[in-house]
């Protein structure tokens, strides 16, 4: 730069119109020599790299930066917060997997799919529709390589075997109801999976870690067909501990090499990685889901049993990844996301049998419409952007992931194919202390009910949990509370119910989440 000024000041003493031309070509080449130099350097530096890493079924109390007293140490997760921005009321769109998933890929609440309520398995059919527009690929169309690895639990079209054919004629056969594994033709690819929603490189797990098929697809093709059987796996646990399903399994399959073989192939994608071109990975992980399965070396190192021993499996594999960011040199121009995609199957007995609470202070767990249901760990970190050791008590979603991306990379996107999501970005740099434009934040239970939150008020659209906590639901009696309303800002725990002292909070958000329901756009929230 300093040649550059000098040429101009020379320039600008000379007399002669053709010295003058000559030093002033002389200065352009200096100019855009240095531009190329620049380029060359960083060739990415308005759009970074971006990671997103999904754990499952991780609760709000289960990092040791959100829960001190809690018997989990996270000292990766914790670096990252300190490093980054945590987030304090941070939710999932709903408590349980599956929904969240198509919430965070596409920007819509899940109650718009073809699937309102509950999970898909194994066998089941693509859930999110083909010409719906996705977080990978708005990226890819901004000029990012795309990479999943992990947990999918978002379906593929599984092919039926000949004789079958006619069952692919009837669109929610796998969905509504899964395939049976006697009419699919697992020698043959399946089809509309994750690469053609947007993702250049695949390896993933059909569903939960928990449910058959047992086997891995690399590009949307089975690494191994699932040619051998398991029983099944502490059948009589509650769905705990080292629980599985019994059915197919690919013949090498290890239930406790799962984890880290997703951290090695999303390392894998981490390495293969040009400067030339930035970067999307969202590696979903299968953990702390059942089975609870901690390698040896984890065995025994938390004081919460073997999920506590998980726990800290998963933190010790995260940090597998920002290791890899920072050996690659390119933790500087990543943003890193860490979050869950609802809360922990944690019964009472367990808190009271370990002394840890999975959920923190919140009430419920996993599946429920109250906070324990549905309020995760969120952490993000952008250096040279976000603020380290920053927190934010901003209500988001996790359907803010594809309008946060947007305005992140400069993409536009069509309100009325992403009617939910609303950019954090502001938040993220410092600019605003809540999501602008956001009119609330809506989550579904297991059962499907309703929850609406705006600002610290909270309604459930009906009487008990809505999910895995006792009691699930209740039956409105005559002239009684038809629903629950709480002031989260007084009372996090959710221990006292205002429906009756404020019914024009009810009303209110009654009528607002009816709004929002019903929209085909999105709905800006009042200046």
């Amino acid at each position: 730069m300093n040649k550059v000024i000098d040429v101009l000041v020379s320039a600008f003493r000379l007399k002669n119109r053709a010295q003058i031309s000559v030093a002033l070509l002389a200065t352009g080449l200096c100019a855009s020599a240095l531009l190329f130099f620049s380029m060359k350097q960083s060739p990415v530096a308005s759009k970074p790299n971006i990671v997103y890493i999904l754990a499952d079924d991780l609760g709000y109390g289960d990092l040791s930066v959100y829960n001190p007293q809690g018997k989990i140490k996270t000292p990766n997760l914790d670096r990252l917060a300190a490093q980054g921005m945590r987030f304090t009321d941070a939710h999932s769109p709903s408590s349980v997997c599956t929904p969240t998933r198509y919430g965070l890929m596409t920007g819509r609440y899940p109650w718009r799919s073809r699937l309102p309520v509950g999970v898909l398995r194994g066998y089941s059919r693509s859930l999110i529709e083909q010409d719906r527009l996705t977080v990978p690929a708005m990226l890819k169309k901004a000029g990012y390589q795309t990479g999943m690895v992990g947990k999918w639990h978002l379906g593929v079209d599984w092919v039926s075997v000949p004789e079958q054919k006619n069952l692919e004629k009837e669109p929610l056969y796998g969905i509504t109801n899964e395939m049976n594994p006697e009419h699919i033709d697992f020698y043959k690819a399946p089809t509309n999976g994750p690469t053609t929603l947007g993702f250049d490189y695949t390896f993933f797990l059909p569903a939960s870690l928990d449910m058959p098929p047992y086997c891995y697809l690399e590009n949307d093709r089975l690494t191994e067909k699932p040619t051998a059987y398991t029983p099944g796996n502490s059948l009589s646990s509650g769905y705990t501990g080292p629980f599985w399903r019994e059915g197919n399994m690919a013949p090498s399959f290890d239930f406790f090499q799962v984890l880290p073989t997703f951290i090695q192939k999303a390392t894998d994608f981490l390495r293969r990685q040009s400067s030339q071109k930035p970067f999307f990975l969202y590696l979903a992980l299968a953990a702390p889901h059942t089975p609870w399965m901690p390698t040896e070396n984890y065995r025994g190192k938390s004081a919460a049993g073997e999920y506590g021993d998980f726990v800290q499996m998963v933190d010790a594999q995260v940090g597998r990844v920002l290791h890899t960011l920072d050996s690659l040199g390119l933790a500087e121009n990543t943003l890193v996301f860490f979050t869950s995609d609802n809360g922990p199957f944690w019964r009472p007995a367990f808190t009271q049998q370990f002394g840890h609470a999975a959920a923190g202070n919140l009430r419920g767990m996993k599946g429920d419409a109250y906070e324990g249901g549905h309020r995760v760990p969120f952490i993000v970190r952008w250096p040279g952007k976000v603020k380290p050791g920053s927190v934010s008590e901003a209500s988001t979603t996790l359907t803010n992931l594809l309008a946060t991306c947007a305005e992140v990379v400069n993409q536009a996107f069509p309100a009325t194919m992403v009617e939910d999501s609303y950019s954090i970005l502001p938040v993220l740099l410092g600019k605003s202390q809540t999501v602008p434009q956001q009119p609330a934040i809506v989550h579904s239970a297991s059962n499907g009910y309703f929850a609406i939150r705006k600002g610290p008020w909270k309604l459930i659209a009906g009487l008990g949990s809505g999910g895995f906590t006792e009691p699930q639901k209740i039956k409105p009696v005559a002239g009684g509370p038809t629903a629950q309303l709480f002031n989260l800002a007084n009372d996090p725990a959710e221990t006292r119910d205002l429906f009756a002292m404020h019914p024009e909070k009810v009303q209110e958000l009654t009528a607002l989440l009816k709004t929002i329901q019903e929209s085909k756009t999105q709905i800006k929230s009042q200046p």
